[in-house]
């Protein structure tokens, strides 16, 4: 693991907006968080997770994707669970959310009565897994049927399977966030919103990615203010079109300055997680560092006051 030390935080008083309206209403502000394949792999969560804190994050977003690996946490034991919980408070990081994007393979809109079945399983244990872990928001991926053709009755498969998942969800008191994605089924906010809007359910909301509406040629802006007062948290990276993954911050299309005035116009607070893929490299911690600092400085500059990482709730 590197020794760097995160620089000290920007003074964050008062943060004013363009024009100099400051932020007047006690409690607003944005918590940034890292997506854990930005960090490297460690031999314990205590390892793993002293990462995020020692690079200036106040939370960490887990993932329960494809892979063997990830895809297993859905059955880990009650011990495990407290485990991972036990660890993220000794490292004073929260754990912020899961990405749920398991439902790639096993798919909510399937043409296959089996396979929307499993996939409701998935939903329900993803839920069971956040839950356990603190998790208030279970982030899901907006693909109908990934693997199969294309479908027009996959959206209708899609809606009804992830309505099933709702009530299960309240229950247990996790929010489902629809997240915009980088193909070509829910790919924008207003997507997001339309399928909120049918299910019709608090628990079902949405989870809005900044560098997918670049890489579709949207306007950030423009889809931010759709999503008003629908948004549960934020993921940011940086695009090319055509190609959503491994761009640095700040050299790609993404527009975070129009994504922030639109935030501070509508006063939004809540967790941005920075979306990154390090792919184990030996300057990780350093690129996160820098990639933290970049989102800080232009969520500063529109306004919007960054909250300094604190102790993990209790």
């Amino acid at each position: 693991m590197s020794a760097l030390t995160a620089p000290a935080p920007i003074a964050r008083s008062a943060p004013v907006a363009p024009g100099g309206d400051s932020l007047g209403r006690a409690g607003e502000g944005i918590s940034l968080g890292i997506y854990e394949k930005a960090l490297v792999t460690a031999p314990s969560w205590d390892a793993f997770l002293a990462q995020a804190a020692e690079a200036g994050f106040s939370f960490v977003d887990l993932s329960v994707d494809e892979s063997p690996q990830r895809s297993a946490r859905l059955a880990w034991s009650a011990s495990e669970r407290a485990h991972v919980n036990a660890a993220a408070h000794r490292q004073g990081v929260q754990l912020g959310g899961i990405c749920l994007s398991l439902h790639r393979r096993i798919m909510p809109g399937s043409a296959d009565p089996a396979i929307r079945r499993q996939a409701g399983q998935v939903y329900r244990s993803g839920v069971d897994l956040a839950a356990d872990l603190g998790i208030t928001v279970l982030q899901i991926a907006g693909y109908y049927a990934y693997y199969e053709p294309d479908d027009p009755a996959a959206r209708d498969r899609y809606i009804d399977t992830l309505a099933e998942a709702a009530p299960y969800a309240a229950r247990a008191g996790v929010v489902l966030g629809i997240e915009n994605v980088d193909g070509h089924d829910i790919a924008s906010i207003p997507d997001a919103v339309a399928v909120v809007d049918e299910i019709a359910s608090p628990w079902v909301q949405v989870y809005p990615d900044i560098g997918n509406i670049a890489e579709h040629g949207g306007d950030a802006a423009e889809e931010l203010r759709r999503g008003e007062g629908r948004m549960v948290a934020l993921h940011v990276k940086d695009v090319f079109p055509g190609r959503p993954r491994r761009v640095p911050f700040g050299e790609g299309v993404a527009d975070f300055d129009g994504a922030f005035a639109e935030l501070r116009r509508q006063r939004w607070s809540g967790r941005i997680m920075l979306e990154m893929w390090n792919d184990d490299a030996a300057d990780s911690l350093d690129r996160c560092v820098q990639a933290r600092q970049f989102i800080d400085e232009r969520l500063t500059r529109a306004g919007l006051a960054v909250i300094p990482p604190g102790p993990a709730p209790l």
